[in-house]
């Protein structure tokens, strides 16, 4: 049987000497090439979804891809499809960076300038590791068919449009529906999530910042169990503290939440942080939550396009929710759509603030009655953006929302 092999690199004249180079191989099947980070994990997390077996057996990381540094793209690689063996190609082949390719979760490292046979005992090495793999999974190889987690991050167009309360109820609303979710606040200076759900809790996101493997057990001292049921990791009381969540950090500390939970809901705030923008950038879904007025919106376009220019975000990849919405405004959805170019959710959620006044006050967002049109609005949006596990029995007709609440007529 063939070994099928992926080369990613971001340098075109690298990769096609690394192709050329694996084409020689005996049974060996190179893919088309891949030129970035995202693009490798999006190609490896479409075919999991297909079945494991789709997979390559390996996949040969140059190190100038980007935007993702290699090592932290191996170590997302690994974690999210354990069964596909990882190679790092480097210029540095010192034991220290050795060293370090194996900690991330490589299972090989081939110097440059290339050489056949050492790259070719390499493949052979790797491909019988995963072919290995997989026989010893046998049926049960179809718990690592997926992705891993589903990752949606909320951040806010500007301060005060409500992504903090978006992002709780989302992942509420998974939660509620029998789906082990993570909360994770990353609004490294300003976040309220501990405020919203009445969480009093030492640990923070900054006590993993110096982590570099976070283990289940380290992962788990980190994280507050809520009364709900989920899995809480609260931004750090003191603000200055955020400075020490790198982008780097922030990568591993969502794809260990990822590895952990079926859904990881991460409230990345109004501000743009190098911790948030990589986050968005590894995420699943990202939503930018709006209001319907001019400020907001044009908020929300800056946003929408410094995300397109930093290689963050394509507008088409972002998903836009208006919140408070009326249908008298003179801003509706479609028109927030046109101005910012994204994606639009289907999914709207009502200006109705005596619903929610008592319970923020309160610090028990958590305990909004299920009868409010907001929390009916935002648990909605949840089914839309597929976090909500289906109830065995539902039917379609049945008129009854995600979380069995029936919903208002218009």
């Amino acid at each position: 049987m063939p070994t099928r092999i992926l080369p990613a690199g971001t340098d075109p004249d690298a990769v096609r000497s690394l192709t050329t180079l694996l084409s020689q191989l005996p049974d060996a099947e190179p893919q088309p090439p891949v030129t970035d980070s995202t693009q490798l994990v999006d190609t490896l997390a479409r075919l999991a979804a297909e079945s494991v077996d789709e997979l390559p057996e390996v996949v040969v990381v140059h190190e100038r891809i980007g935007p993702v540094p290699a090592l932290e793209l191996i170590r997302e690689v690994a974690l999210r499809f354990p069964a596909v063996g990882v190679i790092l190609v480097t210029t540095d082949a010192s034991p220290g960076l050795f060293s370090a390719a194996m900690d991330a979760g490589a299972r090989g490292l081939v110097a440059l300038p290339l050489s056949y046979e050492e790259l070719a005992s390499r493949v052979q090495a790797v491909a019988q590791w995963s072919t290995g793999v997989r026989r010893h999974l046998g049926h049960g190889a179809e718990l690592f068919a997926g992705a891993g987690g589903t990752v949606v991050t909320v951040s806010g167009a500007k301060g005060g449009v409500g992504a903090t309360l978006a992002a709780v109820h989302l992942a509420l609303a998974a939660q509620a529906s029998g789906r082990p979710t993570a909360l994770a606040d990353l609004d490294l200076q300003t976040g309220d999530v501990a405020s919203y759900l009445d969480i009093q809790f030492r640990r923070s996101v900054a006590d993993l910042a110096a982590i570099t493997d976070i283990s289940p057990r380290v992962l788990a001292d980190a994280v507050f169990r809520h009364d709900t049921g989920l899995a809480v990791l609260l931004a750090p009381a003191e603000g200055e503290r955020g400075e020490e969540v790198t982008d780097r950090a922030a990568r591993q500390i969502v794809s260990a939440l990822r590895s952990r939970y079926e859904v990881v809901v991460v409230d990345c705030g109004a501000q743009l942080s190098g911790a948030g923008a990589a986050v968005v950038e590894m995420a699943d879904t990202a939503l930018l939550v709006t209001t319907p007025d001019v400020i907001a919106v044009r908020a929300a376009k800056r946003t929408v396009r410094m995300w397109d220019r930093l290689q963050i975000r394509k507008a088409e990849e972002t998903t836009v929710v208006v919140n408070r919405h009326t249908r008298g405004t003179e801003i509706q959805p479609p028109l927030v759509q046109r101005i910012t170019g994204t994606a639009l959710a289907r999914t709207t959620i009502p200006a109705n603030f005596k619903e929610l006044q008592a319970v923020v006050d309160a610090g028990r967002v958590h305990e909004l009655d299920s009868r409010s049109t907001v929390k009916q609005a935002l648990w909605a949006l949840a089914g839309e953006l597929g976090l909500v596990k289906a109830a065995e029995g539902a039917h379609r007709g049945s008129g009854r929302g995600p979380g069995g609440f029936r919903r208002r007529k218009e």
